[in-house]
């Protein structure tokens, strides 16, 4: 049998995130706002059509101040067809390239944007609407995506078949799939955007890249960085717009695979268009989906309510609660309930909201539809509970889509504030009565994305590892942020195909498995 060579992951560590307190840092993350505001408004030429004539403008804003354009950028469904032309020209040549080819375009993007890790925090702090710490997390995370699939790459091209049957030379290979489609959200415009694309380009595919019409400079940025670090043409070919290009991207019968994080709705809409088989298509196309949840807290009578409220608090309303992960569902046992709520309430109290340049805690949600959307919830909720924080508008629409922080106590287990992603700043405070209930609480919704517990039993904790149906558990902390490596992230049931972003199985989902057998002596 043939040495397999160990993997190398021992290498890896996760990006250190900025410690913005120290006066340096400080001024570097003003100073890249700075400089991306003197470049807003600036119009982005199509990569596929010469000048503008027919195509659809996509307009970016501030979320903080919607009069404020980021970019304007050009995009059709007409364009996706030469984009997915191109993708396949490439990938002939791509899909052949020398592994470590492909691994050091990743670690070149990976050590640019490392370089440059506050001019793209900045771009997000002023298109998705991110505090210092929440924009600078995203880029901390493209940084380890990169790093990380680089390494999964070379792990991947050294594994060898268990079992070599005698008289045989036995060999497996991972081959790439071929062009493919790439559709990330706005709330992680570079950090998922990057982990998708180069998971998809490092394995030898090609791929059509849409961005969320709602993030499109971070995303034409990126891309600009990669053509920078050495990326062939042909490889990651951008085209901007909005729902129209990405059925077209997705119906494509040139297109092998599709990777999307969003929307159960949409989700569910892309994998059941995938399924269809055109006659010129002689595959069947693979969905890999990171969609939403409703995801749930428990604390339990014997938690730290300390600890626990801290951590609510960071879950629920980091990033006005605009994270599939987020907390929307606060489960506690009777006893400890109002002292929970208590404690929750105080701190969410001192959470100062405003522009995201001046790193203020609570920012705006992403657009005017999703701030309409979050306050039909807030006015719906005293029919459903008691209303102990927030409740409102913080602004109007023109000044900034900001909703206040708001919870909403004594709510029913099957109401629409606990059965409904509200992707916004809402939670839903639920008492149990045991442990049992709890858990029962935590998984009667459709989804099953992250969770987390909060208890002193380690009779309860091992319960919880078993028994509460999440991709992602935590004990102990927060059930947002996830880690590269660590954390490998995706969700079950409605949540998505759990296909473990950050994880060291990632990459098979963007490749095939060959065996080959050879008679030997």
């Amino acid at each position: 049998m043939p040495t397999q060579v160990q993997p190398r992951l021992s290498i890896f560590a996760n990006e250190p995130f900025t410690d913005f307190a120290q006066p340096r840092e400080e001024q570097a993350i003003r100073a890249a706002i700075g400089g991306a505001r003197a470049a807003l408004g600036r119009s982005y030429e199509s990569f596929f059509t010469a000048g503008k004539a027919a195509l659809e403008r996509v307009v970016s804003v501030n979320p903080a101040n919607p009069g404020e354009v980021i970019g304007v950028h050009y995009g059709s469904p007409a364009e996706v067809d030469e984009a997915v032309r191109r993708a396949e020209r490439a990938f002939s040549e791509w899909s052949r390239s020398e592994l470590a080819t492909r691994t050091g375009l990743l670690r070149r993007t990976a050590a640019k944007l490392r370089e440059s890790k506050h001019t793209f925090s900045a771009w997000l702090v002023l298109e998705a609407g991110k505090n210092w710490a929440e924009a600078d997390a995203d880029t901390a995370e493209a940084i380890d995506f990169l790093e990380f699939y680089a390494m999964q790459a070379e792990r991947l091209a050294e594994t060898s078949p268990a079992i070599q049957y005698p008289g045989e030379d036995d060999k497996l290979r991972y081959l790439p799939l071929g062009p493919g489609v790439v559709l990330p959200p706005w709330n992680f415009p570079l950090a998922i955007l990057a982990g998708m694309t180069c998971a998809a380009i490092v394995a030898g595919n090609t791929v059509v890249l849409k961005p969320s019409p709602l993030a499109p400079t971070v995303g034409r940025l990126f891309v600009d960085l990669l053509t920078e670090c050495g990326m062939p043409e042909g490889v990651v070919n951008l085209v901007q717009g909005g729902t129209a290009v990405g059925a077209a991207m997705v119906a494509h019968p040139r297109v092998r695979f599709v990777a999307f994080t969003g929307s159960k709705r949409a989700g569910l809409e892309i994998h059941a268009r995938a399924a269809q088989t055109p006659p010129e298509q002689h595959w069947i196309k693979r969905t890999i989906l990171e969609l939403g949840g409703k995801d749930a807290i428990i604390v339990h009578r014997d938690a730290d309510l300390e600890m626990a409220a801290e951590g609510v608090v960071a879950s629920a309303f980091g990033f006005s609660g605009q994270k599939c992960s987020a907390c929307s569902r606060l489960i506690v046992h009777e006893d400890v309930y109002e002292e929970l709520l208590g404690a929750v309430m105080e701190k969410t109290a001192k959470l100062a909201w405003g522009d995201p340049a001046e790193n203020r805690a609570v920012t705006p949600v992403i657009d005017e539809v999703a701030y309409r959307r979050v306050l039909q919830y807030v006015a719906d909720a005293p029919r459903q509970g008691r209303v102990i924080v927030g409740g409102k508008a913080l602004t109007a629409p023109e000044r900034g889509y900001y909703v206040a922080p708001t919870i909403v106590a004594d709510v029913d287990a099957s109401s629409s504030l606990a059965q409904e992603e509200i992707f916004g700043p809402v939670l839903a405070a639920i008492k149990a009565r045991s442990f049992d209930e709890a858990l029962r609480i935590a998984n009667g919704t459709p989804y099953g994305l992250t969770g987390a517990v909060y208890s002193n039993s380690e009779e309860y904790l091992d319960r919880a590892a078993e028994e509460f149906h999440v991709g992602n558990l935590y004990l102990n902390r927060k059930c947002t942020g996830a880690m590269v490596g660590a954390h490998p992230f995706g969700g079950f049931n409605l949540s998505g195909t759990d296909s473990k972003a950050g994880g060291e199985d990632y990459l098979l989902h963007f490749t095939q498995a060959k065996s080959i057998a050879r008679r030997v002596g």
